[in-house]
């Protein structure tokens, strides 16, 4: 569906930037939502599960809350909060670093492992909100998406 019929636009976008800004956002929530029916039947939200993925892609080693923090999707989520929420579920372990007392280390735990192999069995509930476009469409967003952000 064209955005001017999903967001009820009734007058035109000063331009195709303008156009272009609004979509990219509204495209945002569409996806986050899907994302988030997934995730909610495990009890986990989309900022976890992106910390779940960066800890299980460097397991075995830890990973600090601030290099948690630069590598997050989202930029502005409170990382310690979410760290020790996941640390309540079991799903990670948090360590005070012996060289640094102020830094923490953070790995992921086997049910956390568990729990992201479930997760990788549902991938394509998410790859199927995608598909009315055909892969090599994806690559041409993908590479046009990079291209912007320069």
């Amino acid at each position: 569906m064209k955005l001017e019929e999903e967001i009820n636009q009734t007058k035109n976008f000063s331009n195709e930037f303008h156009k272009l800004a609004v979509n990219i956002i509204y495209t945002h929530g569409w996806l986050m939502q899907i994302h988030s029916e997934v995730f909610k039947g495990y009890g986990i939200t989309v900022q976890q599960y992106n910390i779940l993925r960066i800890l299980r892609g460097q397991n075995p080693e830890p990973v600090t809350v601030n290099e948690l923090k630069e590598r997050m999707l989202d930029k502005m989520s409170d990382v310690s909060r979410l760290v020790e929420r996941l640390r309540v579920k079991e799903l990670v372990e948090r360590k005070i670093c012996p060289d640094d007392r102020r830094r923490a280390e953070v790995t992921i735990t086997k049910k956390g492992l568990d729990l992201l192999g479930d997760l990788d069995s549902r991938e394509e509930i998410i790859t199927a909100s995608l598909s009315s476009i055909s892969e090599n469409e994806a690559k041409k967003v993908n590479d046009l998406l990079d291209k912007m952000r320069g």
